[in-house]
């Protein structure tokens, strides 16, 4: 709107109004850059985990279109500007610390000022360092990041006395191109320090809550990145146990920008850089939606399995396959010329545990149910070598969910009197839960639970340790149904029968 003396109908831009995010109660760790730059008093959203709970996103920790520098500002729209319903809450990690990682010289620009007000339009400024030749923040001058143009506005801070013509200003600018892998995966010191993916050890802490997936977008292409991630999950906290999406690239940044645009390529590159733990999804190629916005299948995968779970009250019992992402087509780089596969060429993906992205019913799918831990044998089922917990994604997510369920629920019991009392009390309760797991579907047999002399020695117990065994059956997603039709020659009998 235009400043000073107005008369007459008027329209601007603001930030754009999506519908709220439905509350989950599992949420996704997503580790990356944001632009946070753009934000006053940046220190306290580096290497912290911070709650998102909807599209107001961008203005906790800033938003850019900029995805390749700015990676959370992926997660921000696939969770909360979806059209196929919003969900929260994520938590990030934002590693991009613009005291460290910004330009070694300051920029300098002449701003003009009309009606008291100049713009500079830059998503890499990092506005606190922002300084006006002979003039003074708060006395003669305000601002005013907008995440919808892109643009600071410098407005006068007196209306009777507008700050006019040209001014020299300068400021310092990020860069997100100095954020390395070591920044992504992190590490916990002893002395109580957390940085990057450690970050996640504080979410328990700080927000009593348990990350049922961890994703890092752009970065989980790279290896070293991958690998530290699959063994975070393991034990985060030493007593949580979570779930990684991960994308194989479709131009490898790290190998001299060598493109990945087949199917054969690919598979090649799973197998040379080890993509294929049981604690992980992996997804290839890309998506792209109808406005040209490209998207990771993870990013977008884990907004649907959040999604999905809370169709079932949080538990993870059913995958994402088959779901639809709400993407145009599938994306194989820039200078590709891959014009896409079907279902069935997709399923060459499939069988050696990538997810990928098929069109079906006219409309864009999700398509894998395993983890990448799967390859299929000459028969179609999975090898020998393959655990059965990594055969499907919803094995190991239940299996997980039973673990995190236990702690969670058995936490107030540690330092109690473990009198016969409280050792049937536990085997109840658990035995409880499966009952419920198997009556909703998530499991199928009689899951049990049971205290084993064989698993509690006398010199363990002496010593106050005690195990439950509990077995389970995650009930297996129907990856294929298959009728067998035969041809009969029986119906040619009705010509003879007996007319009325």
């Amino acid at each position: 709107m235009a400043d000073g003396y107005i008369h007459g109908a008027y329209a601007e831009q603001s930030d754009s109004v999506v519908s709220a995010a439905a509350t989950a109660t599992n949420a996704p760790l997503i580790i990356g850059t944001a632009p946070v730059n753009l934000i006053r008093g940046y220190a306290s959203l580096v290497n912290t985990p911070i709650k998102l709970t909807d599209i107001g996103a961008k203005k906790v920790i800033g938003y850019s279109d900029d995805w390749e520098n700015f990676t959370l500002c992926e997660a921000i729209s696939a969770f909360f500007d979806n059209s196929l319903g919003n969900v929260g809450p994520i938590y990030v990690v934002n590693v991009l610390n613009p005291d460290v990682h910004k330009a070694s010289t300051a920029t300098s620009v002449t701003l003009s000022f009309t009606n008291g007000r100049a713009y500079i339009e830059s998503d890499t400024i990092i506005i606190d360092t922002l300084a006006l030749e002979g003039l003074v923040e708060g006395t003669d001058y305000e601002l005013n990041y907008n995440f919808t143009t892109g643009k600071l506005a410098i407005t006068s801070a007196d209306s009777a006395n507008l700050i006019t013509g040209t001014v020299a200003a300068t400021y310092y600018d990020v860069d997100a191109s100095a954020v390395t892998d070591d920044d992504i995966i992190g590490e916990a010191t002893a002395a109580g320090v957390y940085t990057g993916m450690h970050c996640g050890d504080l979410l328990y802490p700080n927000f009593s809550a348990v990350p049922n997936l961890v994703l890092a977008p752009t970065w989980s292409e790279h290896p070293d990145v991958y690998k530290a991630m699959c063994e975070y999950v393991q034990g985060i906290n030493s007593v949580w146990y979570s779930f990684v999406l991960a994308d194989i690239p479709v131009v490898d940044s790290a190998n001299s920008d060598a493109v990945v645009d087949t199917i054969e390529i690919a598979k090649t590159w799973q197998t040379t850089n080890g993509y294929d733990s049981m604690y992980s999804k992996v997804f290839w190629p890309q998506a792209v939606d109808k406005s040209g916005t490209v998207y990771h299948l993870a990013t977008l995968a884990a907004a649907e399995m959040i999604r999905t779970d809370e169709t079932h009250d949080g538990v993870p019992m059913e995958t994402p396959s088959n779901k639809t992402s709400g993407m145009y087509a599938q994306y194989f780089g820039p200078s590709s010329s891959n014009q896409g596969f079907d279902k069935e060429t997709g399923n060459q993906l499939n069988a050696v545990g990538i997810t990928t992205l098929i069109a079906w019913a006219g409309t864009l799918k999700l398509w894998g149910p395993h983890t990448a831990a799967f390859e299929a044998g000459d028969d179609g089922n999975a090898i020998a070598d393959v655990d059965p917990l990594g055969i499907f994604d919803v094995n190991m997510r239940m299996q997980e969910y039973i673990m995190n369920s236990f702690v969670a629920d058995h936490g107030d019991d540690v330092d109690e009197p473990m009198s016969r009392a409280l050792k049937d009390q536990i085997i109840n309760a658990e035995q409880e839960k499966l009952d419920a797991l198997v009556a909703q579907g998530a499991l199928i047999g009689s899951p049990t639970i049971s205290f084993l002399e064989s698993e509690n020695s006398t010199t363990d117990m002496i010593n106050g340790n005690f195990v439950w065994n509990i077995s389970s059956t995650p009930t297996p997603p129907a990856k294929s149904l298959t009728a067998k039709v035969a041809y009969t020659d029986a119906g040619f009998d009705a010509y003879f029968g007996e007319e009325e």
